[in-house]
């Protein structure tokens, strides 16, 4: 019995000794992988800005709207046609940018997309329709009474237009849409039903 109760005490003596020697160590839990994807994830996300005099043919500065000077290379977003609308002194830029890297995934000169763009009628191409994109985010309708465009913005790297359909009451429908050309004359994006190919009213 007394052999019983010497192993007991030691027994215990040891496990308070080991625990004392944890304390000293530093616990560091391993990082979740959901953790780790959404901290890749939030890397990117949209700056917004004024093209500056420093912009070269490879290279945007950008004069951000919260205070900062970007200098962005675009080597490998115009090789993958991702940069929409070009890019001059003074127009107005909407850039998805891995902030980490500083590599953009997407380029949207906002003020080549600025205008009243047209197309024929796509139900039986007897009348010509569009969309007029106006500075502060508004968006009208040409020649379509039953949809009413009302908002446009450049968000992760794409178009967003909301809008009211007649006889559908206030309730307003938001479509995201993504870019496939932009330039002085023609606008074409394409959702995951619809594309839409218009030209800019002369």
């Amino acid at each position: 019995m007394k052999r019983i109760l010497n192993f007991a005490v030691v027994a215990v003596m040891a496990g308070m000794m080991t625990q004392c020697g944890n304390n000293n160590k530093t616990n560091t839990a391993p990082a979740d992988e959901g953790d780790t994807i959404a901290v890749e994830q939030n890397t990117l996300a949209m700056v917004y800005g004024i093209c500056g005099d420093g912009s070269a043919m490879n290279t945007l500065e950008l004069y951000t709207d919260t205070g900062d000077t970007l200098n962005i290379a675009l080597e490998k977003a115009k090789e993958d046609n991702k940069v929409f609308g070009g890019y001059s002194v003074g127009d107005r830029m909407a850039v998805y940018l891995d902030k980490k890297t500083m590599n953009p995934e997407v380029v949207i000169n906002e003020s080549t997309l600025m205008g009243n763009w047209l197309m024929p009628n796509p139900i039986d191409g007897s009348s010509i329709l569009g969309i007029s994109i106006k500075d502060g985010g508004i968006a009208e309708s040409i020649n379509q009474p039953v949809i009413i465009f009302k908002t446009w913005r450049i968000i992760d790297g794409k178009l967003e237009i909301t809008l009211v359909r007649e006889g559908g009451g206030d309730e307003q429908e938001t479509n995201t849409y993504t870019l496939d050309k932009l330039d002085a004359d023609s606008l074409i994006f394409f959702g995951p039903e619809d594309r839409f190919e218009y030209g800019r009213k002369k």
